[in-house]
């Protein structure tokens, strides 16, 4: 599917900054509408321009008419995202970020702020699982506490013994996990947090303007890192109300959870992906918070080149020192 603008046919965008959509060509808001249902993934439905899509891609951008079109057959039936958190951070305001974030490191290469470089950074919705979760949690154990006093020239110990029972019930819900083989599990992690109050049912308009993939990890396979997150946090909860004793031995301790829901959601991220010398430098950024994780990368000619700088400097002064003293 692509939107048009109803009056004057350009595509039509969701604009972050605004909150709406946005025809770039005419300046209007919520104007689109939605025309020619994309049959099939090969063919721009705008300009008959062969596409070259990813197996998991939902939505992309035609490198021809620059149209972006969404793949009604990847938003559809069992892919269909229940939920998604719009885009809230512009392409222009991750470029200041990414600026003010990196602006003092002095051995980065010299275009990797350029606008010619950031420019390229993609605007994608990203794939996720949120689990919901009931959990029980119960200990049963002997725990102790020793006191220790001195009175006159002899040391006393006391140590008192206690049945400790413990019963927990806790909800866990919405337990995010990228649903995507092309993110790393690590980084998309790093993402969070997102802020759920935003989430909203999905709308095929919020796709106009950015990158999409479909799920290509159903909820089962993927539910082994959820419930990891979540026994280890339930785990900690149970425990942290046992506390002040010497020691602690367990007869019970333990988590029991059940899954409640599944739902499939689509999170913003912006990718920019840097190469330098054959090796890629990728960035990604939190679409709503801003977040960012990646490492620039380093010339070891700067390096060198400042270090060579500063041990001039360094010798120049104290050739100054000699002279004035002597």
């Amino acid at each position: 599917m692509i939107f048009k603008c109803k009056n004057c046919g350009g595509n039509a965008v969701y604009e972050p900054s605004r909150g709406k959509m946005y025809c770039p060509y005419c300046d209007s808001l919520d104007s689109e509408e939605k025309q020619c249902e994309q049959q099939g993934v090969s063919v721009c439905v705008n300009c008959g321009g062969e596409l070259q899509i990813g197996d998991y891609t939902s939505a992309s951008q035609c490198p021809y008419c620059n149209s972006y079109i969404i793949f009604d057959e990847r938003v559809q039936g069992e892919y269909t995202p229940h939920l998604i958190l719009p885009f809230k951070v512009t392409k222009e305001a991750v470029k200041k970020m990414l600026r003010d974030k990196f602006k003092s490191s002095v051995f980065a290469p010299l275009d990797f702020f350029s606008d010619a470089k950031l420019d390229s950074m993609q605007g994608m919705y990203v794939p996720f699982w949120l689990y919901d979760y009931q959990a029980k949690g119960y200990y049963d154990g002997e725990c102790t506490k020793v006191r220790t006093w001195v009175a006159g020239d002899k040391q006393y110990t006391e140590t008192s013994v206690y049945h400790v029972v413990r019963e927990m019930d806790a909800a866990f819900d919405k337990v995010p996990v990228d649903a995507c083989e092309g993110m790393p599990d690590s980084t998309m992690d790093l993402m969070e947090p997102y802020d759920y109050k935003a989430l909203e049912a999905f709308r095929a308009e919020y796709m106009s303007g950015f990158y999409g993939e479909r799920y290509n990890q159903n909820a089962d396979d993927m539910e082994h890192r959820a419930r990891t997150r979540v026994n280890q946090d339930a785990s900690s909860m149970l425990h942290s109300s046992i506390s002040g004793y010497t020691s602690k031995r367990a007869n019970r301790d333990g988590v029991e959870l059940s899954r409640t829901e599944a739902n499939y959601a689509l999170f913003p991220v912006w990718v920019y992906n840097y190469k330098y010398k054959d090796r890629d430098y990728r960035f990604h950024v939190n679409g709503q918070t801003g977040k960012i994780v990646g490492k620039v990368p380093i010339l070891p000619g700067k390096v060198v080149g400042y270090g060579a700088t500063v041990f001039g400097l360094i010798f120049s002064i104290m050739l100054m020192l000699r002279f004035l003293i002597f």
